[in-house]
């Protein structure tokens, strides 16, 4: 269930026990679902991780998520159990309802500053896609100009303060695949330290975040999923030893 075999279609439903911890259909490359990882990991919340093969997907999937997505996330309760879907909102839902280790601002100013950076990260998700498929890199290195100069503002080591916060976890799914996107480029590519100073001291600094390391990924099997999945045949199973 967590050894990280992703389902596929004729996989039998997994036997989860009747324990009342959540459920996160998730898949293991995928940058949306890892930030509900961390949350999870973050506020140390039990769950069940349930890895789904997104090419193709069992049949009793859609019976749990009718849009047959991840992450989505199956909160057990009686009468039937809701299923929540959308990284975004997951992760809030999970801040709200599990207020231990919070990781929104509670001042309502900041929250909604955090939000707003976290909506604006959406761009520079499009640019960072597109400099991986071999577009320009200027527009993700300047997407990234506003975070780093957003926590030289702050003047801390991370987003949330002196530790992790939501923006922090919302960003570094992708803050991790700069590794991968080195690869992809080779000598085109061009990250400037002196440019991002800050940016760069708070990455090694995530790399020992606990949520961090428990999720985190090398960039070469990153890279080896990408070329299994350019090829027609995604190898979903690559992190499973008898793969």
């Amino acid at each position: 269930m967590s050894n990280g075999r992703h389902l596929a279609k004729g996989s039998p439903m997994p036997d989860v026990p009747e324990d009342g911890i959540l459920r996160l259909y998730s898949m293991r490359f995928c940058p949306f679902a890892q930030r509900v990882h961390l949350v999870l990991d973050a506020k140390q919340i039990p769950y069940h991780s349930i890895y789904i093969n997104l090419t193709d997907k069992p049949e009793w999937l859609l019976d749990k998520n009718p849009q047959g997505k991840v992450p989505a996330l199956e909160i057990v309760r009686e009468p039937g159990p809701p299923v929540l879907t959308e990284s975004l909102l997951i992760c809030e839902y999970l801040d709200e309802q599990y207020p231990l280790r919070p990781l929104y601002p509670r001042d309502p100013l900041k929250k909604v500053q955090d939000k707003l950076l976290i909506e604006r990260f959406g761009a520079v998700l499009g640019a960072f896609f597109k400099a991986s498929d071999g577009g320009d890199l200027e527009p993700f290195w300047s997407g990234l100009d506003i975070y780093e100069k957003e926590l030289a503002r702050r003047g801390t080591e991370f987003f949330g303060g002196e530790q992790t916060g939501i923006l922090d976890y919302m960003i570094w799914p992708w803050c991790e695949r700069l590794e991968l996107l080195k690869l992809q480029r080779g000598e085109d590519y061009n990250y400037d330290e002196s440019r991002f100073p800050q940016l760069t001291l708070w990455l090694e600094r995530m790399k020992r975040d606990p949520a961090v390391m428990a999720f985190y990924m090398e960039a070469e099997v990153q890279a080896e999923f990408l070329r299994t999945r350019s090829l027609g045949r995604p190898n979903y199973n690559l992190l499973v030893k008898d793969a």
